[in-house]
């Protein structure tokens, strides 16, 4: 691998999205924020982006702004130093790009990393850097292979690997290489996005840089790759994280297959297995069985209640007999016995199922 200067690198982290598909989590609290295999979703990024280098991260705020900065300050914990850009309108991914680029040290030739701060990736970031500084690209994108690219950015290169197309979402798409979410441009590169208009990197941007013959390369490889815009992939995100799948240096414990932290209450009766989370002073009742799950602090998961590849908001509770299979339960909502609720089903906070007021089978 080439040398770099991987410690002066400075990185952009997009996180002003609202996170509508993962309702009713993200009401109160930004993605980002979500709790991630016991800590902050960030935390794993952040905490990933310091081992390759990384010392300062500018983050590109909108909704619910505040709460970044309340939740890690300058960074000094993690041992960053971090910058928070807010946007007072939404301005695209681009325009957050170079809004935030306001606030960046470095000079017009230095590789600036940028990530999307709901992707869980594996790659190595240094080599990523590397292959940028090496060739003199523009943008290199990190590029991964899915088995169905009709939902993302389709990105074909040629046999340099530079890309030769940007495909936004397609019915039909030319190859199943995708675009990762992860870019490092050369700063210059970010400057000459107008200021302060609506730009996509995705619609805009690249296409135009490959256009004008600027070399756009892609960083293809096939490491642990996930984007936790779902619940269901919110909840694989959180388990592949305990169950070691994927390394990071914020998991607050050891792998395995249950994370359980301070104050939880596991009855030696229960069964609690598959990568789940018990959150703080979380109780666990005899006879329970929770696989899979993220469960929030200070909920409730009665004797006999079956909860499996779902997320249990905070101070939740789930009665005897209930079964969750693939839901979303807000805080503070009760769950009353004999409710059955599977395939994305999802309770907002606060709300009180009565016994057996939904069901997906007709035996009681």
């Amino acid at each position: 691998m080439m040398e770099t200067s991987l410690p002066d690198l400075e990185a952009i982290l997009l996180v002003g999205g609202q996170g509508t598909r993962l309702r009713p989590l993200t009401l109160g609290t930004p993605k980002p924020l979500l709790p991630t295999a016991g800590v902050p979703f960030l935390a794993h990024q952040l905490a990933r982006a310091r081992s390759f280098g990384v010392r300062r991260i500018v983050f590109a705020t909108s909704y619910r702004a505040e709460m970044f900065s309340e939740a890690f300050g300058d960074g000094s914990g993690f041992g960053l130093s971090l910058e928070y850009m807010t946007e007072e309108t939404p301005l695209g991914t681009g325009g957050a790009i170079r809004n935030a680029a306001e606030a960046l040290t470095c000079g017009p030739d230095a590789p600036v990393l940028v990530l999307n701060g709901d992707i869980l990736s594996g790659h190595d970031i240094g080599d990523q850097v590397a292959l940028h500084v090496g060739r003199q690209a523009a943008v290199t994108l990190h590029l991964t292979e899915v088995e169905d690219p009709t939902r993302f950015g389709c990105v074909p290169t040629d046999a340099e690997g530079r890309v030769t197309a940007f495909l936004e979402k397609t019915p039909n798409p030319v190859t199943n290489r995708i675009n990762a979410g992860c870019y490092v441009f050369t700063r210059s590169v970010i400057d000459s996005i107008p200021a302060g208009e609506v730009v996509s990197v995705e619609r805009e941007t690249f296409p135009g840089l490959i256009e004008s013959g600027a070399l756009v390369l892609g960083y293809a490889d096939a490491s642990y790759w996930l984007d936790v815009g779902t619940p269901a992939a919110f909840v694989r995100g959180s388990r592949d994280l305990v169950l070691g799948r994927l390394a990071s240096p914020a998991l607050p414990g050891p792998t395995g297959d249950l994370l359980a932290l301070p104050g939880a209450m596991i009855s030696p009766e229960a069964k609690v297995d598959g990568g789940s989370v018990v959150g703080a002073r979380a109780v666990v009742e005899s006879g329970a069985r929770v696989s899979g799950s993220i469960l929030g602090d200070d909920c409730l998961i009665h004797s006999g209640a079956t909860v499996v590849d779902s997320v249990i908001g905070i101070g939740a509770r789930v009665a005897s007999g209930a079964v969750l299979r693939d839901a979303v339960i807000g805080d503070g909502a009760v769950v009353g016995p004999g409710n059955e609720l599977m395939a994305g089903s999802r309770i907002w906070p606060g709300v009180v199922l009565p016994e057996c007021a939904v069901r997906f089978s007709s035996d009681v």
